[in-house]
This record gives structure tokens, sequence and C-alpha cells, in this order.
């Protein structure tokens, strides 16, 4: 059984190095290459699906979208859940992650940003960032809409779902495509290979290359890997490493 999965590619507030996590931002016009140049290198590689899944987040829809439009596959079917979402970056969200780094020191938005168990700051009920009050989650219950939230959490709302919807349908044979975001796609990663919350942390996974994960018939993890060109994938993983270390 395999299963893809693709990070969005670069969104507007990437580029401007803000926090995002739930936030609704687009692509950038260069996250919008990458999206497409990822369905590009599955389209070449032979890959096709049957069934997408994606969060309620414009930059990850739309990155889907692209790589459905590169691949010939518009007509696919596709979910979308909030449970995919980024990880909630509560009261960060569209802070400058610089200017923050230079009001609360770096080794405290260190801690917010790269520990497993510790959530940043809160947002107030209300606030106009609030999730609660957004007609995107009008259906979602609302002791399950957080405001903020940990590596730790979004593992919580994840996997459940993963276990629940994917794994049947990747068991009745279907070829699966997730495209998501950094966090709520290390959280699978994380269960995926067994990893320890030090591990995870190290794990950083590069804006819109297609990664396959391949599984036995118990669901073990049998091997993982990039598609696309070889030299881009690691000038692209190298790169995603030193941004990790430098938010250490």
């Amino acid at each position: 059984m395999q299963l893809v999965i693709v990070r969005h590619g670069e969104s507007e507030w990437n580029k401007e190095n803000l926090f995002t996590g739930w936030a609704d931002v687009d692509l950038s016009e260069l996250g919008k290459d990458e999206a497409y140049n990822g369905g590009r290198a599955l389209k070449d590689a032979g890959y096709d699906f049957d069934i997408c899944y994606t969060s309620y987040l414009k930059r990850a829809i739309h990155t889907l979208n692209l790589v459905l439009d590169a691949l010939d596959r518009d007509w696919l079917p596709v979910e979308k859940t909030w449970r995919l979402n980024e990880r909630h970056y509560g009261a960060l969200q569209g802070l400058n992650k610089a200017e923050t780094a230079e009001k609360y020191g770096d080794d405290q938005v260190k801690i917010w940003r790269r520990s497993y168990d510790v959530r940043p700051p809160a947002l107030e009920p209300g606030d106009e960032r609030d999730a609660h009050t957004q007609p995107a989650y009008r259906d979602v219950p609302a002791e399950d809409i957080p405001y903020a939230e940990c590596l730790e959490d979004t593992v919580a709302r994840v996997w459940p779902w993963f276990q629940e919807v994917v794994e049947p349908q990747m068991k009745a044979g279907k070829r699966v495509l997730i495209a998501a975001h950094g966090n709520s796609l290390r959280a699978l990663y994380m269960k995926f290979k067994g990893l320890t919350p030090a591990e995870i942390l190290e794990v950083n996974i590069p804006t819109a290359i297609p990664m396959v994960l391949t599984f036995d018939k118990d669901f073990n993890l049998i091997s993982d890997e990039y598609v696309g060109d070889p030299d881009m994938i690691a000038a692209k993983i190298d790169a995603v490493a030193n941004q990790g270390k430098a938010k250490k």
C-alpha cells in the first residue's frame, strides 16, 4: 500500500516571515509554481490517485488543485477536513517571527516553536483570529476548536482521523493523496515512523515535494522517499533543515 503526502507550497506569510497557523493565507507566486511542479513530478513518475484529502486552509487546497491540474486529474474526489489544518499558533498568528523574538527573547520563541508539548500564548475568545467565529468552522463542535496548539495537540487530532478515514480507504485498495501542512504532516509521519517527541523535532518537511510512503499489509512503514529531481530535492531538504536549526 502506498500513500502520497505533500506540504503546501510557499505561502504569502511564509515569504513575509509571519506566524501563520490557522490564518487562511494564500500561496505566493513561488508557492504556486512549487505546487504545480510537485504535480508534474508525480505525473512524470507515473503516479495516479483515487481520492484526495486536504485541510480547510486555502494554501493547502490550492496546492492540491495545482497538483491535480498538473496530473490532469482535476475531476478526482476531494474531501476537506479541519483536522488536517496546520498547528494553531494561538496569539502568535500574524506576528513577525523576528519581531516576536526581539520582544520575548529567542529562547522563549524557540520553546513555543520547537517544543513538542508547550503551547504558545492562546487567543482570547472573540479575537478576530478566533476560528470559533469563522464560517468555515460553523459545523465543528466548539469544544474541538483550539485557541492554541503544541505539536502534541496536532498529533491528537490528526492521527485518529487518519486511522478512521484514510486507513480503510487504503486497505480497500484506494490510492490516496494528502495535501496539508508542515506540522499536520509531521504528526502523521511521527506515527508512521514510531518517532519519539525528541526525534520528530528533528524532522522538517520541505514545501511541495511529494513524499511516497509504502506500507506492508499490517500498515508497518516499509519506505519513504521524495519524488522529483534529485538535485532539487536535496537542495530543498538542506534549506529546510538549515531553517529548522536556526529555529532551535
